[in-house]
């Protein structure tokens, strides 16, 4: 154990050290991501900025600590400027409650400021929220809200595969064969709330072949194209090309989604959108992600931005 006035290894995100990020997030969330998921989530050179994050090591150099941010354009009053945002945090179990956190954070944004991030976005968990307020001078401006929309599989095959690991492949196999008539060979869809006149993520090409270190797909019900995620559900990432008759495009989606052997469908939003508005009228809203803001150049307002579930990196 250590001190909180000891001094550790503090080494930047590279290449040569993202083994090391895969072996702690084993070590504080017992799984191992796929292979190439880190290497390919903080690779955003298309930004401009990468590997934008902080490992600690202890004095045997094993990895305790991490805290980074991804790089991305933002659509922000006509044009794109650079943001990032906050994602991967974590401190391995017999390091916690020595400020790791902040130190590591704190070098991340000096790294920002260099490499030319205007403004980092988050969309912290309840455990983390306080540190970002309290002792990182983070702001909220509002709270996502989530909406389930109930579906009545004839058989609850994604619970069933959950029980019997040895059924994930089959099962992988079988929704793919149900979904193949609505998949569109597209890798994302643009973003809805930029459509609208809001402040949002800019998902051009780039971005969109970037995101592909997460699985992902696009299908078509009706005219609507949904971006959707398989897992605990069907999540819907965002939506374009809405129907007028959106109800009977929802049932469609609910009887495809009762054929994956799924019991809910997922969807998130910034209050105020589109999308908000025609979920609210039909299902409860309930808050989740708060929305928070911490600006490296104190010139950006944060108030029209508005984000969907696409735009989270767990997306």
């Amino acid at each position: 154990m250590i001190s909180p006035t000891d001094t550790l290894l503090i080494e930047r995100l590279s290449p040569e050290n993202l083994a090391d990020l895969a072996a702690l997030h084993q070590a504080v969330y017992q799984r191992s991501p796929a292979p190439d998921y880190f290497p390919k989530k903080y690779d955003t050179a298309y930004t401009g900025a990468k590997y934008m994050g902080y490992l600690a090591y202890n004095e045997a150099l094993q990895p305790v600590a991490f805290y980074g941010v991804i790089p991305t354009l933002l659509w922000h009053e006509g044009k794109s400027l650079l943001a990032a945002q906050s994602a991967d945090t974590m401190t391995h179990p017999g390091y916690r409650g020595l400020g790791l956190f902040v130190r590591l954070a704190n070098h991340t944004y000096t790294l920002c400021k260099l490499e030319g991030v205007r403004l980092v976005f988050g969309f912290p968990n309840q455990n983390s929220l306080p540190g970002f307020l309290n002792k990182l001078n983070w702001h909220c401006t509002e709270i996502m809200e989530h909406f389930e929309v109930p579906v009545k599989p004839m058989f609850s095959l994604e619970k069933i595969a959950g029980k019997f690991p040895s059924l994930q492949p089959a099962y992988r196999h079988y929704q793919q064969r149900v979904l193949k008539p609505y998949l569109r060979a597209v890798p994302g869809i643009a973003n809805s709330v930029v459509a609208e006149g809001f402040n949002g993520v800019f998902r051009d090409d780039q971005y969109l072949k970037y995101k592909a270190y997460s699985d992902t797909q696009v299908i078509q019900v009706d005219r609507s194209l949904f971006w959707i995620k398989l897992k605990n559900g069907l999540h819907i990432g965002d939506i374009s090309n809405v129907e007028t008759d959106f109800d009977t495009t929802l049932k469609k989606l609910q009887r495809l989604a009762g054929k994956l052997g799924v019991s809910v469908i997922r969807f998130q939003t910034s209050p105020g959108t589109n999308l908000h508005r025609l979920f609210a009228a039909r299902f409860e809203p309930l808050p989740t992600y708060h929305i928070i803001f911490k600006p490296i150049d104190d010139g950006i307002a944060t108030d029209r931005i508005k984000f969907t579930f696409a735009d989270i990196d767990v997306f």
